[in-house]
């Protein structure tokens, strides 16, 4: 742990991306820092418009409890605007939260992560800086990119002095503002010089206005950047985990929760991320591993590279598994059949559909014939045929005749050959499968992706019901 020592007092920050990351991240910091200035900038428009409605059931990200932040510190020390170069000329400090894809194109093509974005965000701060600023990543970055973006910031010739930190974010999409509110951990990586130890301190002050010091850990900037990597590989490394076991469970008469259950209680073990589904999403889960592998084969780690593409393979393996059971199920096809979807975000209490298993699962079937019918509480039909586009499977056309969006659940299941529960939403265990059962064509089929509904409740009303590792 780097030793940090004097403080450099922070009365403007500016955030640079106004997304999932830089939204929520920014308005609690604001919420808890009042005497610190915080302006959030984009260069979308229309998101910013939407970060500063009146509205506040219009913000762009949906998050619990995220509107009454917003609402207390908006227009008090809390700014939304696409002025970049004032806001970055204002502040001390400046935080880049841009989205970090996974490359579609070139060299490390599927795999690496596309930087283009946060190198955009350094030559801007190079370009426009006329004070000395602490720069802080914030996206999820692979190792050694602090030292790219110092690169950049040093050949400005502004005669400017840059101090670049590694803050990963440690965020769960769903629990995002109470994550912020009581961390596990706040990680700051940076320099170890004198200037690198004064950006560090700046930092963790900031922090500290919420955060127990104890909890807020710095260390060299290159361990920062793994670290995030890596938390993700674990945790998404369980979920495959206990997926390659459901698929174990349903050859066998095993209970997928109940070995869950089994080996959760040993405490070498524990019981979190055990929860079998029909696949994770989400914008960081098969990113970092994607990076995490690309990184490992170009350092010529062969061997460790596989071993973490094969927690990826899973999941694909049991979207896959999830659509075909489906349609072996009805018959062996799918084709000019009606199937309903209960969920399309990658889990609840988000509106952030990205990698969601929805997408995959609903291109199975819509390649195979099927009529896709979708019930979302959050998710627009407009983001599900976007998701659905970018995939390249079909034309826009094809995508748009083959799925159709309700805002009402028991619309979306009328007629329909089998209902596909994909995620979690606490509503749908609440609803009236009695109403449901009786609009739906017979034999009336529930697919369970999340095991989340009362299955012999379900039985007793007269569904054949499918389960994940049951």
């Amino acid at each position: 742990m780097i030793k940090i020592q004097c403080i450099m007092k922070i009365k403007n920050i500016c955030c640079i991306g106004a997304g999932y990351v830089g939204g929520p991240t920014m308005a609690v910091i604001a919420l808890k820092c009042p005497h610190i200035k915080v302006n959030v900038v984009d260069v979308n428009q229309e998101r910013i418009n939407a970060w500063n409605d009146e509205n506040l059931d219009n913000l762009p990200v949906y998050e619990p409890g995220l509107a009454d932040v917003v609402k207390e510190a908006r227009g008090r020390n809390l700014f939304f605007s696409s002025d970049i170069e004032n806001a970055i000329n204002e502040s001390e400090m400046v935080f880049i939260a841009v989205n970090t894809p996974t490359k579609t194109y070139g060299e490390g093509k599927g795999q690496a992560a596309d930087l283009k974005y946060v190198e955009l965000c350094a030559r801007t701060i190079a370009r426009v800086a006329k004070t000395d600023k602490i720069v802080v990543e914030k996206s999820t970055l692979p190792v050694r990119t602090a030292e790219a973006v110092q690169t950049i910031l040093d050949s400005s010739g502004n005669g400017v002095h840059f101090e670049v930190l590694s803050n990963p974010e440690f965020l769960a999409e769903g629990t995002a503002i109470q994550d912020l509110f009581k961390s596990d951990r706040v990680l700051i990586g940076g320099q170890q010089t004198e200037r690198g130890k004064e950006a560090i301190s700046a930092l963790v002050e900031l922090y500290a206005n919420w955060i127990p010091k104890e909890k807020i850990y710095t260390t060299n900037v290159w361990s920062s950047e793994l670290s995030k990597l890596v938390a993700n590989a674990f945790l998404a490394q369980r979920i495959s985990s206990i997926n390659s076991i459901s698929a174990l469970c349903e050859a066998t008469e095993a209970d997928v929760d109940e070995v869950a259950t089994a080996i959760g209680m040993d405490s070498r073990i524990g019981n979190k991320f055990l929860k079998s589904s029909v696949g994770f999403g989400g914008s960081c889960f098969q990113k970092d591993i994607l990076n995490l592998v690309y990184i490992a084969k170009t350092l010529g780690l062969d061997e460790v590279s596989e071993y973490w593409n094969q927690v990826i393979k899973i999941n694909n393996y049991q979207k896959e598994r999830f659509a075909k059971k489906i349609m072996t199920s009805l018959f062996g096809t799918v084709s000019g059949k009606k199937i309903t979807l209960f969920g399309w975000a990658f889990k609840k209490n988000t509106n952030d559909s990205r990698e969601s298993a929805a997408i995959y699962v609903a291109d199975i079937l819509i390649e195979n014939g099927a009529q896709i019918c979708v019930y979302d509480p959050k998710v627009s039909k407009q983001q599900m045929l976007s998701d659905l586009d970018n995939l390249n499977s079909r034309s826009s056309e094809q995508n748009n005749k083959s799925l159709s969006y309700f805002s009402e659940p028991l619309k979306a299941c009328e007629n329909s050959h089998a209902v596909a529960v994909i995620t979690e939403w606490d509503e749908f265990k609440s609803y009236d499968w009695h109403k449901i059962f009786d609009c739906v064509m017979s034999p009336a089929k529930v697919f369970d992706g999340r095991n989340i509904l009362d299955k012999e409740a379900l039985k007793d009303i007269g569904f054949e019901v499918f389960s994940i590792g049951k």
